[in-house]
């Protein structure tokens, strides 16, 4: 999921759950996608270019999510995604608000759909909105399928590494400062130039 730019939500699971923990969160990740879909259907781009504010807002919103990713992992007592854990787990419905809320506040994704997929669209071939609709389909069903096959993926590795203590701190450290170095470069980023 890192791929696109999103991080699933912190441990806190039994690990026979891991893969639908991981599936639910990425249906609120394909959420996110379609509210990205429609809002540059409907003109997103537009505003990005009118309003340059609203990208720094939707910037810095998705990078204080990151680092609250990344404090949740690292933080004394943060959970690490392959430890095993009590087996309390998030109802199906925050997972899908944290896949949401991570692909909603994530600019790159706005970007990618705002700057990237109108440049795929001819005036000659119908109505914009029903292209962006079309190739934003493609690209949704493309990233649930990949990201599909990695959750299912690393649920198995996850409960092969759960046994082994020092594998567990290992991903521990790296999940947990891969997000807050996405947090930093994503505070860090420019606003894309506006088209003429």
């Amino acid at each position: 999921m890192v791929q696109h730019g999103d991080v699933g939500p912190p441990g806190g699971h039994p690990q026979g759950s891991v893969d639908r923990v991981g599936l639910v969160s990425l249906a609120g990740v394909g959420a996110g996608f379609l509210c990205y879909l429609l809002a540059t259907a409907a003109g997103l781009s537009a505003l990005f270019a009118a309003v340059p504010v609203a990208h720094d807002l939707l910037r810095f919103a998705g990078a204080g999510y990151l680092a609250y990713l990344a404090w949740g992992i690292l933080r004394p007592g943060g959970g690490a995604l392959f430890a095993p854990a009590p087996a309390t787990e998030h109802s199906a419905a925050r997972l899908f608000g944290m896949g949401l809320a991570t692909n909603v506040l994530n600019p790159k994704i706005a970007l990618m759909y705002a700057a990237l997929l109108p440049q795929f669209v001819s005036s000659a071939a119908g109505p914009e909105w029903r292209q962006l609709l079309v190739l934003g389909a493609v690209q949704i069903g493309v990233a649930l399928t990949v990201n599909g096959l990695i959750v299912l993926g690393a649920a198995a590795v996850a409960r092969r590494v759960a046994t082994h203590p020092r594998a567990v701190r290992a991903q521990r450290l790296v999940t947990g400062t891969a997000p807050g170095a996405f947090a930093v470069a994503t505070a860090c980023s420019q606003a894309p130039p506006a088209r003429a």
